[in-house]
């Protein structure tokens, strides 16, 4: 069966599985995208950044939200094999769209609108430079419980990475997957949430691979508006010659008002095949 056309059937699927779960209760069960939420009725904003994890719970009906980074840079020394490559590669102003179609389903649109990446194989003595626009992803987040109250909630969230034209940073390939997510309540003011995630991912030949990320992120308010976390994520592949991969994620948030949040932190590499670190800084807002 033809790849693409499996996976924008499957996201058709989890379409319906969303319209078909949304019982959220009386009150904002009757909302929808031509009917918004009234301001007073509308959750905390929740985003699905800074951390790695995404968050279980969804965009309000009938509204927006925004999620992008001003800049972000991926840093990495790979020595492996006695080689020797450095590569940097920065994303500037990716940003995630969404639209709250029901009271517990949103629709979301992820853009990479500018890349621009540098490889130097300093043994070759080569510097491979390119940039420009990068993927198109659309995803479908559906809260089966804890959106508006609980102290537990529970999304899945499929998506695909749409074929875009081939280039020096897309491989015009059709790819993507599925992610659940699990977000707690803990004491002392702690939250938590585990994500696991299924993604199929070009192998390069005409087939495909799977990858297998879990991560597990902890937050907390500092002092006023300003929250931080801690997270771990890994990332493991069944292609033969990959290694799996652990990262040690570090960031702050800070609310400038009821609808707008900026954030900044800094992703580490703790094994080899990891990236070594990535830093950024970034903006939520919603309307």
């Amino acid at each position: 069966m033809n790849h693409a056309f499996l996976l924008t059937t499957l996201l058709g699927v989890f379409s319906v599985i969303g319209l078909i779960a949304a019982e959220p209760g009386p009150d904002k069960g009757r909302y929808h995208l031509f009917k918004p939420t009234p301001p007073e009725s509308m959750r905390e904003m929740s985003t699905d950044r800074p951390d790695q994890t995404e968050s279980p719970f969804t965009v309000d009906a009938g509204h927006f939200q925004v999620g992008m980074d001003f800049v972000n840079t991926t840093f990495d020394h790979d020595r492996s094999g006695g080689g020797d490559v450095r590569a940097e590669v920065s994303g500037f102003a990716p940003l995630n769209l969404k639209v709250g179609l029901l009271n517990n389903v949103d629709l979301q649109w992820v853009l990479d609108t500018f890349v621009r990446s540098r490889v130097e194989d300093r043994l070759a003595g080569r510097v491979d430079k390119a940039s420009g626009f990068g993927d198109l992803q659309t995803r479908l987040k559906i809260n089966f419980w804890g959106n508006d109250e609980g102290s537990t909630a529970f999304a899945m969230m499929p998506f695909v990475k749409w074929p875009l034209a081939k280039s020096s940073l897309r491989n015009g390939k059709t790819e993507g997957g599925v992610i659940f997510i699990l977000g707690y309540e803990l004491p002392a003011g702690w939250s938590s949430a585990v994500m696991t995630e299924a993604d199929f991912v070009s192998d390069g030949g005409g087939g495909y691979d799977t990858e297998f990320v879990n991560s597990i992120t902890f937050s907390h308010d500092i002092v006023g508006k300003l929250g931080g976390y801690v997270e771990f994520f890994s990332v493991a592949s069944s292609a033969a010659s990959a290694s799996w991969q652990g990262q040690f994620d570090v960031g702050f948030t800070y609310g400038l008002n009821d609808n707008t949040q900026l954030d900044m932190g800094c992703n580490f590499g703790v094994t080899r095949s990891a990236p070594d670190f990535n830093p950024f800084i970034g903006l939520s807002f919603r309307f």
